[in-house]
C-alpha cells in the first residue's frame, strides 16, 4: 500500500473524529468532539490560504492517506506560535539550593513552578495514527514530513520549536500527576479537565492554578514519579524527537505531568538538512531512501521514496514517488534521508 501525507481538508472531519475516538484521553489536540475539530480544521484551511509568509499565530492539520483507499490513517498538527490566543502554561522543574553556616549543611529542594517560558514558541503536536498502521514507518513519516514543512516554509514558524509529549495515564484514565498536584485545586477528574482544556483552551487555569511553587517532595510517590515521563505509548515518539535535536530541559504539562521537548528549529535534523532541488529524472530505479515532499501550503504533499541527490543540487526520483507526489521532471521537490 501507499501512503503519503497532505494538508487537510474540512471533509476530513469524519477521519479525524473516528481516530479522536480511539486516543484514550490525554490528547488535547485531538479531542474527540466534532465541532472542536472542526474549529481546527477551518482555522487550519484559513492559514493555508494566507500566503503572506511572515510568523504569525497559525495550525496547520496534515493528514495520512491510503492512495488505493482514500482513507486517513493518521494525522499531525503544527502550531506557529503557541501563547497568543490564551497563555501556554508548562510546569518548569528546577532546584533550589540553601546552605545553613550553623549546621554546616546544603539542602536542595526540586520545585515546580507555573511558567510561560515557551509562550512564542512554534509547536509540533497532534500525531497520531490509526492502531492497525502503527508498522511500516508510518509514524516516522508523519513525524518527519513536520520538520519539512517548516522547512518549505521556514518565515512562517519561530526561531524555538516544543513538543509535548502524553504523560502517564492509568488503568482509570486517569493522571497521577493531576490527582497530586492540579486536581487538588480545581475540584474536578483529569479527563474532565483535559476535555475542558481541549475545547475551551486552558484561561481556567490562569483563573484558578496557584502561582506559587510546588515542592515535589510534599507530592505523593505517585505523582513524583511521573514527572517528566512519557506515556509508554510515546516513548518512541521521544526517541525521534531526541534523534532530531530535541531536548527536555525541565518543561512538564501543567496537566498529566508529561514531558515537554524544545529545540532551536534551524537546529532541528530534518530541518538542517532538508535538500531542496528541481526534479532531473523522475524514473529512477534505484536510490537512497527518503522522505520527499512538493508542493505549498494546500498542495504540501509528502511520501516515502528512492532519491539521488546530484552534485549540481538537482533531485532523481523513482517513479511510484512521482506519481504519489503528482510531480514530473522540472518540478521542485524537498528531501531528507530516512
Amino acid at each position: 500500500m501507499t501512503f503519503r501525507l497532505r494538508a487537510a481538508r474540512i471533509s476530513d472531519l469524519e477521519h479525524l473524529y473516528e481516530m479522536a475516538k480511539l486516543t484514550g484521553g490525554g490528547f488535547t489536540n485531538l479531542p474527540p468532539d466534532r465541532k472542536a475539530l472542526g474549529g481546527k480544521l477551518e482555522r487550519a484551511c484559513e492559514a493555508l490560504t494566507n500566503t503572506e509568509d511572515a510568523l504569525a499565530d497559525e495550525q496547520f492539520v496534515l493528514v495520512l492517506e491510503n492512495m488505493e483507499t482514500g482513507a486517513v490513517r493518521g494525522t499531525c498538527q503544527l502550531m506557529t506560535m503557541v501563547g497568543q490566543q490564551w497563555p501556554f502554561y508548562s510546569y518548569r522543574l528546577n532546584t533550589q539550593t540553601q546552605y545553613s553556616q550553623q549546621l554546616d549543611r546544603t539542602v536542595r529542594a526540586e520545585m515546580l513552578s507555573l511558567v510561560t517560558d515557551l509562550e512564542g514558541s512554534s509547536e509540533v503536536g497532534g500525531l497520531f495514527l490509526h492502531p492497525n498502521e502503527r508498522a511500516g514507518g508510518h509514524g516516522l513519516l508523519l513525524a518527519r514530513s513536520r520538520y519539512l514543512f517548516i522547512a518549505m516554509h521556514r518565515a512562517r514558524f519561530a526561531d524555538r520549536i516544543l513538543a509535548e509529549l502524553r504523560g502517564i495515564i492509568d488503568e482509570r484514565g486517569g493522571s497521577p500527576f493531576w490527582d497530586g498536584v492540579a486536581g487538588r485545586f480545581f475540584g474536578m477528574s483529569f479527563q474532565e479537565a483535559d476535555y475542558f482544556n481541549a475545547i475551551n483552551g486552558n484561561q481556567f487555569i490562569a483563573d484558578l492554578m496557584p502561582k506559587h511553587p510546588v515542592y515535589k517532595s510534599m507530592l505523593s510517590e505517585d505523582a513524583r514519579s511521573v514527572i517528566g515521563v512519557p506515556h509508554p505509548t510515546g516513548r518512541a515518539a521521544m526517541r525521534m524527537l531526541e534523534n532530531e535535536g530535541f531536548r527536555y530541559e525541565g518543561y512538564v504539562d501543567i496537566f498529566d505531568g508529561g514531558p515537554s521537548m524544545v529545540a532551536r528549529t534551524d537546529d532541528v535534523t530534518s530541518v538542517k538538512n532538508a535538500a531542496k532541488g528541481k526534479l532531473t529524472n523522475a524514473s529512477l530505479s534505484e536510490g537512497e531512501r527518503a522522505i520527499i515532499a512538493t508542493g505549498r501550503l494546500d498542495t504540501f504533499r509528502a511520501c516515502y521514496g528512492a532519491r539521488v541527490v546530484d552534485a549540481d543540487g538537482g533531485t532523481q526520483i523513482d517513479a511510484v514517488t512521482a506519481d504519489t507526489l503528482e510531480v514530473s521532471t522540472g518540478d521542485t521537490v524537498w528531501s531528507v534521508a530516512r
